[in-house]
């Protein structure tokens, strides 16, 4: 199977930035091109949840902007651990496989778990999800760390 993919070639770092480009798709949604650009401000987008807040526009598509940009924001805040998980991994001489299906699980978990946040929560019965999601791709960015360590020792 990971050679009819092309996975016996490490491609581990591509998911740095791909992870990168994943983070910022929320912010399109939201502001840059989807339902709320008439509220974004390029000039202050750090105040574009406040823009929200005052905006007269339905509460379902408010909250939905607005997870939008918790799911952004949570993309980022965990960008950074990720980017040294791999990067450890790597350093550590991980094998290609165990990188690439650790590092495509996280891209996997990062894309379910911004659609979840976004417009699963819509569904009451969904938001366990998001944090369950989140959890799993923390604990394939933690196994990097850990894998890294033990083959370290």
């Amino acid at each position: 199977m990971a050679s009819y993919l092309g996975l016996e070639k490490n491609i581990s770092y591509y998911t740095i930035p791909t992870a990168l480009f994943l983070a910022l798709l929320p912010r399109v949604y939201s502001g840059i091109a989807g339902p709320g650009k008439k509220f974004f401000d390029p000039n202050n987008p750090r105040f574009f949840a406040q823009s929200l807040e005052k905006a007269d526009i339905d509460k379902k598509l408010r909250d939905r902007l607005q997870r939008a940009e918790s799911a952004g924001a949570n993309a980022f805040e965990t960008l950074g651990v990720y980017a040294a998980a791999v990067t450890a991994g790597n350093a550590a001489g991980l094998p290609a496989d165990t990188l690439n299906t650790l590092s495509l699980g996280y891209l996997a978990s990062r894309v379910l778990y911004t659609w979840v946040y976004i417009w699963g929560q819509e569904n009451r019965k969904l938001i366990p999800l998001r944090t369950n999601v989140w959890g799993i791709s923390m604990a394939l960015t933690m196994a990097l760390f850990v894998l890294a360590g033990l083959r370290g020792n």
